[in-house]
């Protein structure tokens, strides 16, 4: 099964996303598919038999591919300017030597609970040169890890430990980029939204003319890129009607990093995220130019954040014998472990100079169309519920995707 790097690797990515986002409903929320993923591939590199069969089928990877699949995953992100990705691994019980080999970019560290265990250092295989003696909190301990991955945009663990974990696995991402072409303060002003119940609000919204090749139709959506700012950037957008050139991003690592592409969804009046913002992920060969020589923006200043219980989904996923007691993952640990909770929290803010973004995923685990007319110049006013997508360099990649279904400034119903 191909990697993480790979074209392969990133339509998994893809496809878990679209088979996820259907399941959020159509309420306001952000997620990281790819942190997701990153996080449940960790896991399943530990996996063997039925359970990493099923692992598999939500991931497209398993053991040894899966541990190799993570390492690519960090070098690929690594490769987008403003991205960090991190991952970590808490346990009380002996996690194989073999296990921690094979995910040489994670850190390692014991629970305080693992001191009852009269076992030597070496039986935990890694713990970050911490004696038995200067164990800490381990609450205390993973926040301030989880501060320091996302740069404080999330504070803390997304589910507080309550002492029952034996092995808690945690992915954090943070992004943080300035737009390539950053929107005119002074023109900012509140202009109508219509949210998902139907109502219209004033809503502080940003405004500014992009080229016409920032935008394109995929179907019935309207999407719009807004490239940041990075080391290689200059090229401007993806593109409507084509998009970048084929096998772009294969050569992550090499040459200049390039920024991320943050990409705005509107799909027709009514429809869903589960429809919608797949189509930011479109294949160029989907997309349809908008035949105009510009756009007039209007785009609202919003922020999102969510948490969200995934292990509530991954049975509707295909997942079911990692979240109970006959789960085997015997090339993680001796001791028999399962899934007990998979919780993300997630949070995006777009403003006028950029976008920050900022995800941790925590596994805790227990024992036992057809062309429009030519115009001069289209307004595409996000007025209504629209998606936004941010996906790695490439364009291939979605990193956060998220969902605006009540006015920006006034809380969900």
């Amino acid at each position: 099964m191909a990697g993480f790097g790979s074209a392969a690797g990133a339509e998994a990515v893809r496809e878990l996303a679209a088979r996820w986002l259907p399941r959020l409903g159509d309420r306001d929320f952000v997620v990281s598919p790819v942190g997701l993923w990153t996080a449940l591939a960790a896991v399943a590199s530990g996996a063997r038999g039925r359970t990493a069969q099923e692992l598999a089928g939500l991931l497209g990877v398993e053991g040894e591919a899966a541990a190799r699949a993570v390492t690519e995953a960090g070098r690929r992100l690594g490769g987008t300017d403003g991205v960090a990705v991190a991952t970590g691994v808490w346990s009380t019980v002996p996690v194989l030597e073999s296990f921690r080999r094979g995910l040489p970019g994670v850190r390692f560290g014991v629970l305080p609970e693992t001191a009852y265990f009269a076992l030597p250092d070496a039986a935990f295989g890694a713990t970050d040169d911490m004696s038995w003696g200067e164990v800490p909190g381990a609450q205390e301990e993973i926040d301030a890890w989880v501060r320091a991955a996302t740069g404080g945009r999330i504070p803390r663990l997304p589910l507080a430990l309550d002492g029952s974990e034996d092995l808690v696995l945690v992915n954090a991402l943070a992004l943080k980029a300035s737009w390539l072409t950053a929107f005119p303060a002074h023109l900012t002003r509140d202009e109508p939204f219509t949210d998902g119940n139907g109502d219209t609000r004033p809503v502080p919204t940003m405004r500014q003319r992009i080229p016409a090749g920032w935008a394109w139709r995929v179907g019935e959506a309207v999407v719009v890129e807004l490239p940041c700012a990075g080391a290689g950037a200059g090229a401007g957008a993806g593109g409507g009607g084509g998009g970048g050139a084929e096998g772009e991003g294969e050569g992550e690592g090499e040459g200049e990093s390039e920024g991320a592409r943050v990409r705005f969804v509107l799909g027709a009046v009514g429809e869903g995220p589960g429809a919608v913002l797949p189509a930011a992920w479109a294949a160029p060969h989907e997309r349809a130019p908008l035949g105009v020589r510009s756009v007039d923006l209007a785009l609202p200043r919003c922020t999102l954040r969510t948490e969200t219980l995934a292990h509530r989904h991954l049975d509707a996923l295909g997942v079911r014998l990692a979240l109970g007691p006959e789960a085997d993952f015997s090339g993680l640990s001796d001791t028999a472990l399962y899934i007990d909770k998979v919780v993300q929290e997630a949070v995006v803010e777009i403003a006028e100079e950029g976008v920050e973004a900022a995800a941790v995923t925590q596994v805790t685990m227990t024992r036992s169309a057809a062309a429009p007319r030519p115009v001069e110049v289209e307004r595409i006013a996000f007025d209504r519920p629209f998606g936004l997508v941010v996906l790695d360099a490439a364009g291939e990649v979605p990193l956060f995707a998220g969902w605006r279904r009540s006015a920006p400034g006034h809380d969900a119903p």
